[in-house]
């Protein structure tokens, strides 16, 4: 990346030398370029430490000819000869990739560029100063060398550009494959997920968690940021994350920070090998969450909700537990039916109170005296069996939870 905003220009492919230099110039130049190129390997090599690399063969030789391109392309296009960039271009390219491959900044190769021309610019300028050469030819002379090191810069930018696109290709698709294993219903070796989340760098958690929440749609940009230690996945009619360590220090605070502005299920603490359970029952909290089942507060927590997630986990063993313990109540008009059955949830969520019933209720206390011979008079012996007391107790419950929802 050169950090100096120049007009692109094409390289020169033959023609006159720039600003009419003369050709003899550069032949009095052409003997020294060895030793020109020496000088700017030592340079780099003393002043930027990532390039100190005496036991490194094939670095050093990467390094002096990348140099060595570099000048012999520059004298080239200053003497318009016919030269091939495609080479110039292609091993900028690769010193591009190989700084990418090795998980730097282009930081200390921009650094070595312009160490580079600085070098080349003075050492070329000394070498020329007997020819006392007019100021447009010394000016056309350093605008070249820009032009060189810009172009040089836009290689290797593109070869650093793709080969980090590549490997973040690369890593997501391993990542999406880990969170696969960590959520299937199939069991999955622990060699297996430890193998795919080292390529990942996915450190191994003791304990996950996984998130579900509705498709935040697009553009991509609608989609939540998180912390790089999250795995996720939206390419589907719903986003799927692994949160690892979810009772850490400050987890719940990234997580509900993350996904604000999203309808999310949070999936219960898991071992590394559970994360199925931890997804399905997030599916479930976020599916009750839609109907109005469970309220939206932004993300629900299955913890908070662990009742009401078992009772719905199959609602037609609920209907018929309804059809069973409630059916007397069929033969009682609305509303007073559901009077009634209101009171009955009351009474026994009270452990049978008739006074905290009617607080609750904010009715007087004989209204549900009333009541109760009622029920008595529908139920009868079913109000003194503990076990149908129980059974009538999660029927209403569905009942009253799926209320609002109709």
């Amino acid at each position: 990346m050169a950090d100096r905003a120049r007009p692109r220009t094409e390289p020169a492919e033959g023609g006159p030398p720039p600003a009419g230099i003369p050709a003899e110039l550069l032949d009095h130049l052409r003997p020294f370029l060895d030793e020109i190129i020496e000088e700017v390997v030592r340079v780099i090599r003393t002043e930027i430490a990532e390039y100190a690399r005496p036991s490194d063969e094939t670095y050093m030789h990467v390094v002096n000819r990348g140099v060595a391109q570099a000048l012999e392309g520059f004298l080239a296009r200053l003497s318009g000869s016919d030269t091939d960039w495609d080479d110039v271009r292609a091993t900028y390219e690769r010193i591009g990739r190989g700084e990418a491959e090795e998980g730097r900044s282009l930081d200390s190769f921009q650094s070595a560029l312009r160490l580079g021309a600085r070098v080349t610019w003075r050492r070329m300028s000394e070498l020329l100063e007997v020819h006392r050469l007019p100021p447009h030819v010394l000016i056309a002379f350093g605008e070249t060398i820009f032009l060189h090191l810009d172009e040089m810069a836009a290689a290797t930018t593109s070869g650093y550009t793709e080969a980090r696109l590549h490997a973040a290709g690369e890593l997501q698709q391993r990542r999406s494959r880990l969170l696969d294993l960590l959520t299937s219903e199939r069991a999955v070796a622990p060699e297996a997920v430890a193998d795919l989340a080292g390529t990942a760098r996915w450190p191994l958690p003791r304990d996950i968690a996984v998130v579900v929440t509705d498709h935040p749609g697009e553009p991509d940009a609608a989609r939540p940021i998180l912390p790089p230690e999250f795995l996720a996945r939206f390419d589907g009619q719903e986003g799927v994350i692994v949160v690892p360590d979810p009772e850490g220090l400050g987890r719940e605070r990234a997580i509900s920070g993350a996904l604000r502005g999203l309808r999310s299920a949070l999936g219960p603490t898991v071992p590394l090998d559970a994360g199925s359970r931890s997804l399905r029952w997030a599916r479930d909290a976020l599916d009750l969450t839609r109907r109005g089942i469970l309220r939206d507060t932004g993300l629900v927590r299955c913890a908070d909700h662990l009742p009401t997630l078992l009772l719905f986990r199959d609602e037609e063993l609920v209907d018929a537990l309804a059809r069973l313990r409630l059916g007397p109540l069929d033969a009682v008009r609305s509303p007073q039916r559901e009077r009634l059955a209101e009171t009955l949830l009351c009474w026994l969520s009270c452990a049978r109170n008739a006074s905290e019933v009617a607080q609750r209720l904010a009715v007087h206390p004989q209204t549900v005296r009333y009541r109760l011979r009622q029920l008595d008079e529908v139920f009868g012996d079913q109000l003194r069996d503990p076990t149908a007391q129980f059974e009538m107790q999660l029927a209403l419950r569905a009942q009253e939870l799926r209320r609002p929802a109709d």
